[in-house]
Parts: C-alpha cells; structure tokens; sequence
C-alpha cells in the first residue's frame, strides 16, 4: 500500500515526537516569575496529597490557606515531572468563600507537586508534596 505524501509526513512527525518532562528547573524558573521578588514563605497554605498513587490518571488534590492575613488572590499548582507543569491555577475574588479547592489532577510520573498562594498584599506562600506514582499517566503507553 502506498501511502500519500501527507500523510507519510504526517506519521513520520508523530514517530519522532518524544513525550517531554519539565524538569525542577523549568519549575523553579516559572515560580520565580510568578513570585517575583517577594520572599517565598513556607507555611499558611496546606497541600493535601496522597503520598502514594496508584494511578496517575486521575489523583485527589486539596490546597487551602488557614486564615490569610490577606485576601488570597490566586493559588497556582505545579507539578515537576508533567509534561506541563502548571497544573491549575485557581483565582479569588472578593465575593469568593473560603480559599480552598478539592479536584483531580493528572500526574506523569513520581515527582514533587508544589502549591504556591499568592496574596493580596504581595505576601507568597508554598508547600509541596513528594509522591511516588506506580501507574503514570500523561504519557501514551504503545
């Protein structure tokens, strides 16, 4: 069967894609834009994961910040071993309750997933979870 020469090109790209990883660097490059010049604070805000996944596919996630001095503006999460590292960003306004968030999320691999608040006084603050996964998502198995 000969095939058109679209598609030979079509499926000779997909052969040579690799799944790529960001790596701690590109992390801590990308908190480092976020945060700016404010110091970041361990502490406030609470990441609640299990330490370890069976399943990558679909992994229960709670951030919450225990009484802010501040209204908090937005929590960001990351995760260093995804092929896109920022998983979530979930932002608050005056009206919103409580800054706390339950969800799924997708992990690639064993990594470290990092929470960072960010509050309306310029203040930052993290926390973050080494997990080990066993089952990776993310990536297509062949």
């Amino acid at each position: 069967m000969i095939l058109p020469r679209r598609r030979l090109v079509l499926l000779a790209a997909c052969c040579a894609v690799s799944p790529a990883v960001a790596t701690p660097a590109d992390v801590a490059a990308l908190i480092q834009v976020l945060v700016g010049d404010a110091p970041l604070k361990d502490g406030l805000i609470h990441l609640d994961l299990p330490v370890m996944v069976e399943n990558g596919n679909s992994v229960a996630m709670t951030v919450s910040v225990a009484d802010p001095p501040s209204p908090v503006e937005a929590i960001h999460v990351f995760a260093e071993g995804n092929p896109l590292p920022l998983v979530a960003v979930f932002r608050f306004g005056p009206r919103s309750g409580a800054p706390r968030v339950t969800t799924r999320m997708r992990l690639a691999t064993s990594q470290t997933v990092i929470a960072i608040a960010k509050l309306r006084d310029g203040t930052c603050w993290r926390d973050s979870i080494d997990l080990l996964v066993t089952l990776a998502a993310c990536i297509d198995q062949a």
